[in-house]
Formats: structure tokens, sequence, C-alpha cells
């Protein structure tokens, strides 16, 4: 029984990625739910619009900050401002009463807007726009939709292609009269149009189970998705590519899938993380589509809006599929057809 237990512990201790599961997964998880895991929003970027802006804005009580106060703005102003996220709340003073225009697709800083409203004894009365009901699964189904492509791109590409690592396809196809990179193409095409076909299947079953509007322009939807779904295939491949076999594919693509579940926003709102937390969020591609999915889908966000979510997500599908197709080209080059064979380079070496 001793050489049994000694036995599995140097087997542990010769798997490093288990030993890392073990010991970061715990560490990770701790510092997520420690600093990441609440829905307390306590602070509420607020314009003040209208002829009695000023009056109005020195009247609100935390957690309203005002950021802007501009008499001359008015209720059409204040929806464009929503709309672009420029503001949790725009409060419009006019002698009719103060009305306090309300982003419902910031689910949690919505509810604690309204709240905060209703303890204003009658100062601002609460208009929720984009989501009037503050449905959850209105912001839950347009993040839904940039997980199941995460899984796809990431899990299934990188648990398919070392799959066929193990099954020797890839080296058959390495001596056959192919480019690597229309091998590359050949194999991640079919995971693009298979995670595609995911997309498209949530997105309309989303919009007709549980009344999710799509409001916004379909063309910068897809083109959201698309950046995203380079990225998430890079991710994929890299992770094959340093995979020897499925189990070690699934433990890597669940350590970077954890993280992007809990600290994308799509959970909980960043807004509310310790700033470090935040930061970390902000590195991962599954937070920046759900800011195209979710402004698209319920607020019809503009193009110029989305200007740097898409931009982020540019610079990580160019950084990342780069990556990942240098890598994998790189593994198949040696086996290729034309490429110098290790007999030809030691005789090169050996000839100098």
């Amino acid at each position: 029984m001793r050489a049994m237990v000694l036995k599995e512990f140097l087997e542990l201790r010769r798997d490093k990625r288990t030993m890392a599961m073990i010991i970061g997964l715990p560490v990770l998880l701790l510092v997520i739910f420690g600093y990441a895991a609440s829905f307390h929003v306590d602070r509420l970027d607020t314009d003040v619009y209208g002829p009695n802006a000023a009056q109005v804005a020195g009247r609100l009580p935390a957690p309203y900050h005002v950021a802007t106060v501009d008499p001359g703005g008015d209720a059409s102003r204040a929806r464009a401002r929503l709309r672009d996220r420029r503001a949790d709340v725009v409060v419009v003073a006019g002698s009719a009463g103060n009305v306090a225009y309300v982003d419902g697709s910031n689910l949690f800083a919505a509810q604690a807007a309204v709240a905060a409203a209703g303890r204003t004894a009658g100062l601002l009365t609460p208009r929720v726009l984009f989501n009037p009901r503050l449905e959850t699964s209105w912001v839950m189904v347009p993040s839904l939709v940039g997980m199941i492509l995460a899984f796809v791109g990431t899990i299934v590409t990188a648990i398919g292609l070392v799959r066929e690592r193990q099954a020797g396809t890839l080296e058959q196809l390495a001596v056959m009269p192919f480019r690597p990179a229309d091998v590359i193409a050949g194999k991640i095409v079919p995971y693009f149009a298979l995670a595609a076909f995911d997309m498209v299947l949530v997105t309309v079953l989303g919009c007709l189970l549980f009344g999710v509007p799509f409001a916004g322009n379909v063309a910068v939807f897809a083109l959201g998705a698309a950046l995203f779904l380079f990225v998430v295939l890079g991710v994929g491949v890299l992770i094959s590519t340093v995979s020897r076999n499925q189990g070690q594919a699934m433990q890597l693509a669940l350590m970077v899938m954890l993280p992007q579940i809990l600290l994308s926003g799509m959970i909980f709102p960043l807004e509310s993380m310790a700033a470090g937390v935040r930061w970390i969020g902000y590195l991962l591609p599954l937070t920046w589509f759900n800011k195209i999915a979710n402004g698209v889908m319920l607020r019809d966000a503009s193009l110029a809006s989305l200007a740097l979510p898409l931009l982020v997500l540019t610079g990580m599908a160019v950084l990342v599929f780069g990556a990942a197709v240098l890598r994998f080209r790189r593994d198949l080059a040696p086996a290729m057809p034309g490429a110098p064979s290790e007999q030809d380079v030691a005789g090169e070496v050996a000839a100098r």
C-alpha cells in the first residue's frame, strides 16, 4: 500500500497540468468569489438634463454620481446617451417633473437605479428603457450566445484536433500533397461553420422562447460574432498544439473557459468587481463580445458606439488566431512534402 501511495504522488508530480489544476484552480476560485462575486452596484454614472438640471443634480443622493449637467438636454438625447451606454442613468429635470431614464440592458445597475429612485421621496420618477420589465433572460440570452460560441470554439476544437493527432490523421494529411494552409483551413472551417450555426440557433430560439428583442443591425452582430469566433478558435487550436491527449486538452480548455464565464460580466457586473479583477475581465474576449451582443440585441447600439469592442476583438483575433495558425503549421511542416528531413539537415551540417 505504501508503495502504491508513493507511486501516485510521483505520477501526480510528473503531471504538471493536473498539479496546476489541483493547486491553481482553488486559488483562482478563491480570488474570483472573494473579489468579484457581488451583485451590489454602488455607483451610477448619471447625466442631468433640462431647465432645472443644476438644482436637481445637487439633490441627487448616492449611488447617483453626477457626471454631466446640461440644461439644454432633452429626452431624445437622454435615450441616445443610454443607447450608446455613455451613462447608467439620465435625469431630465423639467417643470412637469423629473424623469430618471434608466438603461435596462445593464440589469444590476438598473435595479439599483430604480431602488434608489424609490428612496428620493418623489424627486425622481424612474422610466426603464430597453428592458422595461427588467427581465433577467433578456440580458442572459446575448451572453449565452457568446458562451456557446466560446464552448464550441475552444473545447470542441481543441479536443477534436487532439483526437485526430492521437489517431494519426494529421500525420497522414501531412504526407499528402496538401499545403499547410489547406490542411489548417480544412480543419478549422467546419468548427467555424458549426459554431456559426449554433449562434444562429441559440439567438433565434432565445428570441422566440423568451421574447428577447433583436433591435439592432444584424450585420454588426455578425461581424462581432465572426471576430469573436476567430479568437476562440485560435485559443482552441493553441490548446491542441500543447496537449498530448484529450484529457490534457479538456483540462486546459476548462481553465481557459472558467474565468471567461465568471469575469466577463455575464454573471457578476464588472462595475462591482475589485479593480484588479475587473482588469482581468477586460483581457477576456467574452467580455467584449457580451458588450456587442447586448448592445445590438437590446439597445440598437450604433457601430460607432461599439467601435472599441470591435477593435479589441480584431486585435485579439490577429494575435491569437495568427499564433495558433503559425504553431499548427510548425507542427505540420516537418512532415510536409518538400520540407527538409532530419537526415538532410544533418548532412548539410556535416558537409560544412
